[in-house]
């Protein structure tokens, strides 16, 4: 990590009024698959980690039964919470939490975890890490949107900012997810600096007879 938590929360909250207008059609696209392929059912529970403003918590919510918003800016949870109230949604908490360390009761369900835009701004280390604490959760799916290369990115045209952002290749991102047992299957390209990528565990895409459906 380019900064240390603390940094980042507060640099994320100096920008919280300002956050849902600032961000790229990337973005928003990400943010759409990301919500797309959560596919929560009426009787489950999601965690969205780095949660922001509710982009992604606040859009599933009305197909779920609880969901948990984590995130570590103060101003960006409230802003997600002012939105939740405006939007009626009572089943949406937000609440302080890091992706190795996401707070929740450990005899919490989760079926669901969703991400859009947040992990990218931790080492590759750091990444396996978070993607270990998700499958601990014992979610069937994973769904994350974020800054990743296909390939090299343009040095002359970086999608992300050097100074704060440190994203992975897709390739690490997949591995990280088979190494925990998950199966991915489907890969989004958004960018060629963005994907969108959904793991489900092995046992519950066996026992649906899926198979895996990469794409780029």
């Amino acid at each position: 990590m380019k900064k240390t938590v603390e940094e980042h929360a507060a640099r994320f909250s100096e920008m919280a009024d300002e956050y849902d207008d600032s961000k790229s059609d990337e973005y928003h696209a990400s943010a759409s698959l990301v919500i797309k392929h959560a596919e929560p059912s009426p009787g489950d529970v999601v965690l969205d980690l780095g949660a922001g403003t509710g982009a992604i918590a606040l859009a599933v919510a009305p197909d779920a039964d609880r969901v948990l918003a984590r995130d570590i800016s103060e101003g960006m949870m409230d802003e997600g919470r002012r939105k939740a109230t405006e939007a009626g949604l009572s089943n949406v908490e937000f609440a302080y939490g890091e992706f190795r360390a996401p707070d929740i009761d450990p005899d919490q369900r989760v079926d669901v975890v969703t991400s859009n835009f947040a992990l990218h701004h931790l080492a590759d280390d750091e990444k396996r890490e978070a993607i270990r604490v998700m499958a601990d959760t014992g979610a069937r799916r994973i769904v994350l949107g974020d800054v990743a290369f296909f390939e090299e990115p343009d040095p002359e045209a970086p999608f992300y900012g050097p100074e704060v952002d440190d994203p992975a290749t897709v390739g690490t991102l997949v591995e990280a997810f088979a190494s925990e047992g998950f199966a991915v299957t489907t890969v989004e390209r958004v960018h060629d600096q963005v994907a969108v990528i959904v793991a489900e565990r092995g046992d519950a895409l066996a026992a649906r007879g899926g198979s895996t459906d990469d794409s780029e």
